[in-house]
């Protein structure tokens, strides 16, 4: 089964990635203090469909790519029925769907990196 998640354009050091994916929809987000990202304008974010024989090797080019230039820490998510990447700059994370430990150790990793814990509130009950 194919997987499903979202991509934010500016996280990335290099966009070319996004070509590798199905966008299904875009929404641009105006920035504001709750985002902690003030060296930026906007959020592009990319509501995104991979192919679950694409899904692991491109967690890795994700976590390879994101841009941690500014300080500030980014994520990229997508799932299906059965798992969850949860990718970080350095580290993926492939959760099972049904494991609140496993998605418990991802948003505490997320959270030790600066992300606010608003923004990793991953859960099993979360649905696709």
């Amino acid at each position: 089964m194919n997987y499903q998640g979202t991509i934010i354009k500016e996280s990335l050091e290099d966009n070319s990635l996004l070509e590798d994916v199905l966008i299904l929809s875009t929404k641009i987000e105006p920035v504001n203090e709750k985002h902690q990202t003030p060296w930026l304008r906007q959020w592009t974010l990319h509501r995104v469909e991979i192919q679950e024989q694409d899904a692991e090797r491109l967690a890795e080019v994700i976590s390879k790519k994101l841009d941690y230039s500014h300080g500030g820490a980014w994520y990229a998510d997508y799932k299906n029925d059965k798992f969850h990447f949860i990718i970080y700059k350095g580290k993926v994370f492939k959760v099972s769907r049904d494991s609140k430990e496993d998605y418990q150790r991802a948003k505490q990793y997320g959270v030790s990196l600066g992300i606010p814990e608003y923004q990793v509130n991953f859960s099993p009950e979360i649905k696709i």
